[in-house]
């Protein structure tokens, strides 16, 4: 029985065996005893995006009263969901994306502390995923962007959709309608200003 461990897009945490490429937190939000979510889904505002493997370190997941470890298809469903890249153990990325960020959003010496007061306010609505409108045509955003349209989310892929999944992408054929951003007006412009999110295999197919 897989851990409810998986972030979606839309920043919810569910339950599924695909495992992703990148691992995170919000802080120590379950119970080592049973090894389950507790009903808070963050303790802190710096929500990160981890390695799942970094200098051969090894954690039972769930296992201790430290951070709980969230799972990721890829960047772009973290950056949807509201995390950002870890100063720890994805120090040259993390450089990577506030030199972007600070780029797209007109700022400089930006700490991460800042980022995530920003990304706080625009991550949630009243503790649920604040959905943003466009502010250009879906064909328009950068790639790595990411839209919703009722109950699904799609990721944005030279100017076209792809359909999200907790196992990957796969094409669209119908041509999508009225859809709102995902991703944090902020990172969106950190990926218009030239960060180029890890994407998984089946966006680049």
């Amino acid at each position: 029985m897989p851990f409810q461990n998986r972030v979606t897009p839309l920043g919810e945490i569910i339950a599924t065996p695909h495992r992703g490429l990148f691992t995170g937190n919000r802080g120590i939000i379950h119970d080592p005893a049973t090894k389950t979510l507790l009903k808070k889904r963050w303790s802190t505002p710096a929500w990160i995006t981890c390695l799942c493997e970094f200098r051969g370190w090894r954690r039972p997941v769930m296992a201790r009263r430290s951070w709980t470890e969230l799972f990721f298809l890829d960047e772009a469903t973290a950056f949807a969901a509201g995390h950002r890249p870890c100063f720890f153990c994805r120090r040259d990325d993390a450089k990577r994306f506030r030199a972007a960020w600070e780029a797209g959003n007109g700022a400089s010496d930006i700490s991460a502390k800042t980022m995530d007061a920003v990304l706080h306010r625009e991550r949630l609505d009243r503790g649920r995923k604040r959905l943003h409108p466009l502010p250009m045509p879906l064909a328009e955003l950068p790639d790595g962007a990411m839209v919703q349209q009722g109950e699904e989310s799609f990721l944005v892929m030279q100017g076209k959709a792809l359909l999200w999944s907790p196992a990957g992408y796969s094409a669209v054929e119908r041509r999508l309608g009225e859809v709102a951003l995902l991703t944090p007006p902020s990172t969106l412009r950190a990926l218009g200003a030239g960060y180029s999110p890890v994407l998984h295999p089946t966006a680049l197919g």
